[in-house]
């Protein structure tokens, strides 16, 4: 008869009352050939300490807190020591694995068998040298092959540092390479397991906004928290929030605002306060359940619908939450859509985290303005304008709406919350749309802002989402012509006038996959595309004037995609697996 070793009490975890969100955490490590010579083996645990301190230099959470990194000094020669790897990075937390050879191994016993002990959606990305003497790239080259034949994906970049020193540096090509595959990593694996929070039901009827909160789950592993209105308006009826930092808040608005609120009279002063509470009863529910983002249904029933109590909009609210600061000083953007838009929150959301934190635009995608069309009324104007003027070349989107514009899109990208606030007015909401009355938020967007304009939608046919996106810049106009451009749509609205790069005005009003459009600074397109391929995301750019692939732009073509097709082949085949 069989003997049992001694059983092992269970372990009691503590009874914690909370829970920290985890780091996004890195593990980087190199395959090696066991026939190597030492020196060439000390180079290379060299260079997976320099390409772990690139990571964690370069890459932040929205937060502003550095992401976890981790090396492995054990260079994967084989099966064995593809067993120690995979368990430090297992006992680490790895998210995320980035493999740096600078010699030949074997792609089968050292990588391959590492990533077969991680989770199948571990993202992947290869980082080397075009080295000469110990071919690193060609162990990249083969082992990129046969993951790619397996149908694992895997970001290639085959970059550039000498091939002798012990101590190589990366150029700052391949080091952007690099840290623009780890962000979209960042926030692919960062919001695995995280979740929204949505105030209200469908966004007034529509389809294009809608919450598929399966798909949503399938795909981006977010969850969705639907709460109804009625508890707001509870919690604001019973003064569930802190009195003392309402007048502190109110205090900022009038230090930085000021005579531009308007408030005609006591009343109107009460419903401002109502909509600045509003803001602190939904900050406390969604840091209550640790949510990365939010939305605020409005229209109808919150302040539109007579049959009701109407209550004042909640402008202010969502302009706080998507930007970087408020009367407590800095804080990191939380993405908030007005209407509750659930394609703009997950366009927002996404674009935030791979931009490193960057404020996110909300707006209508209002009234297109055509060359003739902008020409045609800055002449009836007397309003000079030359061939550098883009807007009267190009055209451009009038971008606005009564809630969600940051606060940071008052002013230029980096300026102070003093200048931005400088910059904006807060006039009595329109009461025909908004009879609970409140005060809207309005400004105008400086022009020279670049960055990537788009919009997620998804598709029932294909059961797959997609981003319609395209490089864009704001434009400015001399104040006249400025004016009476807002004037023909809602002039007490935030404007951002909008040029995409590659869209002609016809394309971008003729293939916009709603009503409602969304813009972040700085954020480079490989980051997005990068991001866009581990989501399995289709990429929408349907612009005759852009090329297939802008060198030093695009992020490479994966492998994966290649053989099998094409990118929307490609992915259209994995989401059907």
């Amino acid at each position: 008869m069989a003997k049992f070793s001694k059983s092992v009490k269970p372990k009691r975890l503590p009874a914690a009352r909370s829970a920290k969100p985890k780091t996004v955490t890195f593990g980087v490590c190199a395959a090696c050939d066991p026939r190597i010579d030492e020196a060439s083996r000390k180079r290379a645990v060299n260079i997976v300490e320099m390409v772990a301190g690139e990571i964690a230099k370069s890459v932040k959470e929205p937060s502003g807190e550095p992401v976890g990194v981790v090396y492995s000094p054990v260079l994967v020669d084989g099966e064995k020591q593809a067993d120690i790897v995979a368990a430090q990075f297992r006992a680490a937390g790895v998210d995320a694995v980035v493999c740096a050879p600078d010699t030949w191994a074997f792609p089968q016993l050292t990588l391959i068998s590492l990533l077969s002990q991680l989770p199948a959606e571990t993202p992947v990305n290869i980082t080397c040298g075009n080295s000469g003497p110990k071919p690193g790239v060609v162990y990249a080259h083969a082992a990129n092959g046969a993951l790619a034949q397996s149908g694992r994906l895997v970001a290639l970049n085959v970059g550039t540092w000498p091939d002798t020193p012990m101590h190589p540096k990366m150029t700052d090509a391949t080091g952007e390479a690099l840290i623009d595959w780890c962000y979209a990593a960042m926030t692919y694996a960062g919001l695995r397991g995280k979740r929204v929070v949505v105030f209200g039901h469908d966004s007034m009827g529509m389809e294009t906004a809608l919450a598929h909160v399966i798909p949503t789950r399938r795909t981006f592993g977010l969850e969705v928290t639907r709460l109804d209105m009625k508890l707001l308006s509870d919690m604001l009826a019973k003064g569930a929030y802190d009195a003392k930092e309402l007048k502190e808040l109110r205090r900022w608005f009038d230090r930085n605002v000021g005579k531009r609120i308007e408030l005609p009279d006591a009343a109107a002063s009460e419903r401002f306060n109502q909509s600045l509470a509003l803001y602190l009863i939904v900050r406390d529910l969604m840091a209550d359940l640790n949510a990365v983002g939010g939305g605020f249904m409005n229209q109808l029933e919150w302040g539109s619908d007579r049959r009701g109590i109407m209550l004042p909009v909640p402008d202010a609210m969502e302009s706080l939450f998507n930007s970087t600061f408020d009367h407590n000083g800095p804080k990191r953007a939380v993405p908030y859509a007005t209407e509750a838009d659930f394609q703009a929150l997950l366009t927002m959301l996404v674009m935030t985290w791979v931009s490193a934190g960057n404020p996110p635009l909300f707006m209508d995608f209002r009234k297109v303005w055509e060359p003739w069309e902008i020409q045609a009324l800055a002449k009836k104007l007397k309003v000079k304008f030359t061939a550098k003027d883009l807007w009267a070349q190009l055209g451009f989107v009038d971008g606005n709406n009564s809630g969600s514009a940051s606060f940071n899109w008052a002013a230029k990208p980096g300026a102070s919350p003093d200048r931005c606030m400088s910059c904006v007015s807060m006039p009595i909401a329109d009461p025909a749309y908004f009879p609970g009355g409140g005060n809207s938020v309005t400004f105008m967007t400086p022009g020279g802002i670049n960055g990537i304009a788009g919009r997620m939608a998804y598709g029932a046919t294909s059961g797959m989402f997609s981003m319609i996106w395209d490089e864009a810049a704001t434009v400015q106009m001399p104040p006249k012509l400025a004016s009476a451009v807002a004037n023909t749509s809602n002039w007490n609205w935030p404007h951002t006038f909008v040029v995409p790069k590659y869209a002609t005005m016809a394309e971008y009003k003729q293939y916009a996959p709603a009503n409602h459009l969304h813009m972040t600074w700085n954020l480079p397109p490989a980051r997005l595309q990068h991001w866009m391929d581990l989501t399995n995301v289709l990429s929408v750019t349907p612009w005759s004037q852009r090329p297939t692939c802008v060198p030093g732009v695009d992020r490479p073509a994966p492998l994966l995609h290649l053989i099998n097709g094409g990118e929307n082949t490609t992915k259209r085949l994995l989401a059907g697996r």
